[in-house]
């Protein structure tokens, strides 16, 4: 009954030493496949990381605040503002038609695109200027530092919000500053500003707010950039605060924890049950033989699950097997 009792026990060691590392195995290569879909598997490094040496191409996810190096400028109006992204709003005070039901009827409002009055049920009396004198137009920061790294330009345009800039009306330039004037946050060539005419111009900006983010890119040297690769055809993510990567990503599976001490306790598991198998085959069993067989069994599985998968892992489980083998034979040897 002991000896029965010792192989059952042994037996389920022996398993569960193997189901431990195969189920690492298993739930390491789920969550880089479903990373892979991002761009691949991310490496935090949190607050304001520095960026660690080596690990070129991979996805990191950083945390902090922009800080603009270089900031964007407009040149017609010669304003220039300290974030990420600016953006020039322009609209002119237009005709436009408004149908409500069966009725129509026209009214003057600011819009931000040209209307073609020709094509209004009523267009006489109803006629547009045209042409806006100046258009819209985005101005992206030259150098736009983020924790270690600078931002590349897609991530640049990828950071979120939105708030009102006020325009200096003294930076204007002279030939501008003889049409515009500052009303209400906005430039406008409006003799009297609240009471706008036909074909009056105001413009104004708007700009990236410099805030808490959370960004999740590929390194590229220094860059963080967009992975061009990956199956979700971005290959980014940015977000508001701190956010961390399950949460930015919520398709991502939960990773196994504390990898290397699974990976350490499936082999002395597996040992243990070898240990005990053996105490019902020798009278002194040989405790350098059940580890031998125990990293044999367990680094045969796990190289055969990681086989295809990543170089790296198959050839360091492989080896613990052929290193399991020799001590296996050395013992066997020294017994005979």
């Amino acid at each position: 009954m002991r000896s029965l009792a010792l192989n059952v026990v042994g037996t389920l060691l022996v398993l569960a030493g193997i189901g431990l590392a195969a189920m690492t195995a298993r739930g390491l290569l789920h969550y880089r496949a479903v990373a892979s879909q991002h761009g691949g598997e991310v490496i935090d490094l949190g607050a304001d990381g520095l960026a660690p040496a080596g690990g070129h191409g991979g996805m990191v996810r950083v945390v902090g605040t922009p800080k603009v190096v270089e900031a964007p400028y407009d040149p017609e109006f010669n304003q220039r503002v300290d974030t990420p992204v600016l953006v020039r709003h322009v609209e002119m005070f237009q005709w436009r038609e408004v149908r409500f039901g069966g009725s129509v009827h026209y009214e003057l409002d600011w819009l931000d695109r040209p209307v073609d009055a020709s094509r209004f049920e009523d267009p006489k009396g109803h006629a547009n200027p045209g042409s806006f004198p100046v258009g819209g137009k985005q101005f992206d920061a030259g150098l736009v530092r983020f924790g270690a790294f600078t931002l590349g330009p897609v991530l640049l345009r990828a950071l979120p919000g939105t708030q009102r800039v006020e325009p200096d009306a003294a930076a204007l330039p002279e030939n501008l500053a003889a049409s515009f004037s500052r009303y209400q946050g906005y430039l406008v060539t409006s003799a009297r500003p609240g009471d706008p005419r036909l074909g009056d111009v105001r413009v104004s900006w708007s700009a990236v707010p410099l805030q808490q983010l959370t960004v999740i890119g590929r390194r590229d040297g220094d860059r963080l950039v967009a992975a061009s690769d990956a199956a979700d055809g971005k290959g980014y993510m940015v977000q508001v605060g701190d956010v961390p990567v399950l949460d930015v990503f919520p398709d991502l599976p939960v990773p196994p924890e504390f990898v290397w001490v699974r990976q350490l306790l499936a082999v002395l598991l597996a040992s243990l049950g070898a240990f005990l198998l053996l105490t019902t085959q020798r009278r002194r069993p040989d405790g350098w033989l059940a580890l031998g067989l125990g990293a044999l069994v367990v680094g045969i599985v796990a190289g055969v699950l990681w086989l295809g998968n990543d170089l790296w892992a198959t050839c360091m489980w492989l080896t613990l097997a052929a290193c399991g083998a020799a001590l296996t034979g050395w013992r066997l040897r020294r017994g005979r």
